[in-house]
């Protein structure tokens, strides 16, 4: 535990900032909310739950999934968490800007739809990446799901 002592240089504890975390079991509601959406579509997708660091909390790879959409589910929340933005988003700025997805210095970004940051307060608490279905319906599906932090 980090502790406070006068003219230490560490702040004092009424000067530090609250961080938010998202924990594995809001990790895996959020992986459950997707899994009754999919099956009730007879569909298999991956799913993929980040920190706000990208680093991967809990991932789901359901009956009926292709192996490619592991790692392309955990990459694009991988870059919804790391940018704070969509990752379809992303590959629409790469795209229209003329600059490729390598100028982030990390080849686990990608510009395909389908992650989203998941929010708490207006604050970016970690990332869903669903990849296996239409990339529209990923998307879809990622935003629904994200959604339910943000509407508790």
């Amino acid at each position: 535990m980090l502790r406070y002592h006068k003219g230490s240089g560490i702040p004092a504890p009424s000067s530090m900032k609250t961080i938010y975390e998202l924990t594995h079991r809001e990790a895996q509601m959020i992986l459950s909310v997707i899994q009754t959406e999919c099956q009730a579509n007879n569909q298999g997708a991956a799913i993929a739950v980040v920190d706000t660091h990208g680093d991967l909390i809990s991932f789901l790879r359901m009956d009926g999934c292709g192996l490619p959409p592991i790692q392309i589910a955990i990459n694009k929340a991988y870059t919804a968490a790391r940018e704070r933005k969509p990752s379809g988003a992303i590959g629409d700025a790469s795209r229209a800007e003329q600059f490729p997805l390598t100028n982030f210095g990390d080849l686990r970004y990608t510009g395909w739809g389908g992650g989203v940051p998941i929010q708490v307060d207006g604050v970016t608490v970690g990332a869903v990446g669903v990849s296996g279905l239409p990339e529209a319906d990923d998307v879809t599906i990622a935003t629904n799901a994200a959604a339910v932090l943000s509407n508790r």
